[in-house]
């Protein structure tokens, strides 16, 4: 669930906002080049150290990275069919290691400090770009991507109590109309915050 913070006070959760989402892409971009398995380790060797020092318990890191596995049980075959599986290996490796990175940034960093992080990136353009409506528009995403998650998450635990788990349909339609519902009254409370331009 992205965009879930969970409190501390370890260095990570102290370094500023802008430092670290730079440190996120260097670190995505260089997990992308990573080009040999043992590379791949060490970098996800570098990111469990992450999260012990910055103090992220096992659930929350869980909730997390354990989503993407399910595009993995897809993904790899498919990729392994194509070009092998040492380089389905990598790509799973890689993308592993790039959503750990970017949940660890939204776990130990909050909305506010992600909204005034770009607030602050976009001051010098303030004259073409309103900051702070990309700083809401950043941190109404950051919040919906958990939303849609929970709407998932629900819809297949509904689908398993009514026993269509191989319908595709019978996931596609609720989840959209959930969050179709949840849209809308995001956009009612944004109206009712004057911002309904």
């Amino acid at each position: 669930m992205i965009g879930l913070y969970h409190p501390g006070s370890s260095i990570i959760h102290r370094t500023p906002t802008l430092l670290k989402l730079l440190l996120l892409s260097v670190g995505v971009t260089v997990v992308g080049l990573l080009g040999q398995p043992w590379q791949l380790l060490v970098a996800l060797g570098a990111v469990f150290v992450l999260y012990v020092v910055a103090g992220i318990p096992p659930r929350p890191a869980w909730q997390q990275i354990g989503p993407i596995l399910w595009i993995l049980i897809i993904a790899v075959p498919l990729q392994a069919l194509f070009a092998g599986w040492t380089t389905a290996g990598m790509m799973a490796g890689r993308l592993v290691v790039a959503v750990a990175l970017a949940a660890l940034f939204t776990l130990t960093t909050t909305v506010t400090a992600v909204l005034e992080g770009f607030q602050a990136l976009l001051h010098p353009f303030r004259r073409w770009i309103d900051a702070d409506r990309v700083g809401l528009l950043v941190a109404l995403t950051l919040r919906c991507i958990p939303l849609v998650a929970e709407i998932v998450a629900e819809v297949l635990e509904a689908r398993r109590a009514r026993g269509t788990q191989g319908s595709l349909l019978a996931l596609a339609v609720p989840v959209v109309v959930r969050s179709l519902y949840a849209a809308d009254a995001i956009g009612e409370a944004l109206v009712a915050r004057g911002l309904d331009d």
